[in-house]
């Protein structure tokens, strides 16, 4: 069943299991941001990585599964805390933000994950943080 290959994905990473997320994406995996941004492989491996240190416990919650043909839409949330340039994390860069996610399934992997969300809290942090330098 395809939304069992995106729930793995989503448990993938909850985990930060990189290798588990390679696992699942397609040789020609898509990931598009919020803001409409794409990215491929092995650059989107990367950033993965980056985001995880950026985000240690970066978290994705699913309350709802659509599906349709080859696609998942997963509604829920998502967030975590800012840790800049390696720092400990503080209370006051905890974020979180409503999102769905679009999967488009290929056989047993994801070819195409998407992203809905307002990435306004995350971006707010960031900025303090870069000003607080």
């Amino acid at each position: 069943m395809i939304s069992e290959t995106a729930l793995k994905f989503v448990g993938c990473i909850n985990a930060h299991d990189l290798k588990c997320l390679t696992s699942l994406m397609t040789g020609d995996h898509v990931f598009i941001d919020s803001l409409g941004e794409r990215s491929g492989r092995p650059a989107i491996e990367t950033g993965w990585r980056q985001y995880f240190d950026m985000v240690p416990d970066y978290w994705i919650r699913i309350d709802r599964v659509l599906i349709e043909g080859d696609t998942v839409v997963l509604a829920g949330a998502a967030g975590g805390t800012f840790v800049p340039g390696g720092g400990r994390p503080r209370p006051g860069n905890r974020w979180e933000t409503p999102a769905v996610w679009m999967a488009r399934i290929e056989g047993h992997r994801v070819a195409e994950w998407r992203i809905y969300a307002d990435t306004e809290p995350i971006r707010a942090k960031m900025r303090r943080a870069s000003k607080q330098s």
